[in-house]
């Protein structure tokens, strides 16, 4: 117990010295927006203090958000940062129990080093420190594909409807149903989605058509595509050339990734391995996106999880003899963690921030794309695994 509490210590310790203090800023553009509606204005004309920011999700989230207008701005914190919490937790320990359980592990204690391990993650600690909503939709998702899809429950989809329904992101998960046959659950998310969506558009009309009108549309109010926080291949490729991004050359991209996701995830379901296509799905999300924010990067949590999982496995088979019988074993376990430890470092590092408005040195314009690499890295090299 005193190791796990002076493993959060050093956690806390390292995000207190490499965050950068963000004000809650995203959170105080939901509270104000909502606050502002609330009190007669338009959802859609709230503007952040001393810069271009509104909201940008749908009235459905909106709605959701509500309740957030009734209770003082330090009681929003609180309740944003103890939601982040829970989420992450969740998230843990439906990938983490069964790796602890499999390995006689004491399941609370390995759910809490992971977790520890979790506070160091760039893409987490920007979550906490903007107020974003990112992990909810994650434990949303992930508690739709990892329990009720795997359970066989004629409730599948309906998380990932409702996700998206609140934020268009997570519509890549309903597209991954449709590309690994589970027909039913696909039907079930699109049905979620538009039914909350229609919610939305009875309660707020106006709102939602200036929604799918203008505002889903208007990219000045989500920020620059070039800025270095955006890690994602449209980010990759503006950076190129600020003045002039190449949009051939990032929907070729673009294109090359769905392929290869196409495929990974078609074999990861061909094989019952859920936990892989949604981690998969969860990087090709952060991927494609035009803008994906370094908070939004908590969608590749998954696939560390994967990780950690496979690189336990091949360890523990080592133990059990296998390495010495299987030439390949060493070289599979080595490049396991190594993939995992670099993913981890590097997304935990900060490193892009160092390059922030530098991109004219090639070597700068790669190593100012580091989490975007690991992306890609992780999309090509997640292993697959039989359930």
């Amino acid at each position: 117990m005193l190791e796990l509490i002076g493993l959060f210590v050093l956690a806390i310790g390292a995000s207190v010295v490499l965050a950068t203090w963000r004000d809650f800023f995203d959170l105080s553009v939901y509270y104000g927006a909502v606050r502002y509606w609330a009190q007669g204005g338009f959802l859609y004309d709230f503007v952040a203090p001393n810069s271009t920011y509104g909201f940008t999700y749908t009235p459905f989230a909106a709605m959701v958000m509500l309740p957030v207008a009734l209770v003082p701005w330090p009681v929003a914190i609180v309740a944003s940062c103890a939601a982040t919490i829970v989420a992450t937790v969740l998230l843990v320990y439906w990938f983490v129990d069964p790796v602890a359980r499999r390995h006689g592990w004491v399941p609370w204690y390995a759910v809490g080093v992971v977790v520890a391990c979790a506070v160091a993650f760039d893409p987490l600690r920007e979550t906490f420190l903007f107020g974003q909503v990112n992990m909810y939709l994650v434990a949303l998702v992930g508690f739709d594909l990892l329990l009720l899809t795997q359970r066989g429950s004629r409730f599948a989809g309906v998380g990932i409807g409702l996700a998206t329904a609140l934020k268009l992101t997570p519509g890549v998960f309903l597209i991954y149903l449709l590309v690994t046959g589970r027909w039913r659950a696909a039907l079930t998310a699109s049905s979620a989605a538009a039914g909350a969506t229609m919610v939305g558009a009875a309660l707020a009309p106006d709102a939602s058509q200036v929604f799918w009108a203008d505002a889903l549309w208007n990219t000045d109010r989500v920020g620059q595509a070039d800025y270095i926080s955006n890690q994602s291949l449209h980010g990759a490729v503006a950076r190129i050339n600020p003045l002039d991004p190449s949009t051939v050359l990032w929907l070729l991209a673009v294109a090359v990734v769905l392929a290869v996701w196409v495929v990974r995830v078609r074999r990861a379901a061909a094989v019952g391995d859920e936990k892989t296509g949604f981690a998969l799905t969860g990087v090709v999300t952060c991927l494609i996106s035009p803008i994906t924010w370094v908070h939004h990067l908590v969608w590749v949590m998954p696939a560390l999880l994967v990780l950690l999982d496979r690189a336990l496995a091949a360890s523990r088979a080592r133990g059990d003899g296998a390495g010495d019988r299987v030439p390949t074993a060493g070289r599979q376990r080595a490049w396991l963690w190594g993939l995992l430890i670099a993913s981890y470092v590097v997304l935990g590092s900060r490193v892009i921030w160092a390059f922030d408005d530098r991109w004219t040195n090639p070597l700068v314009w790669f190593v100012s794309n580091a989490y975007v690499w690991v992306s890609l890295a992780l999309l090509l090299a997640l292993p697959i695994a039989k359930a």
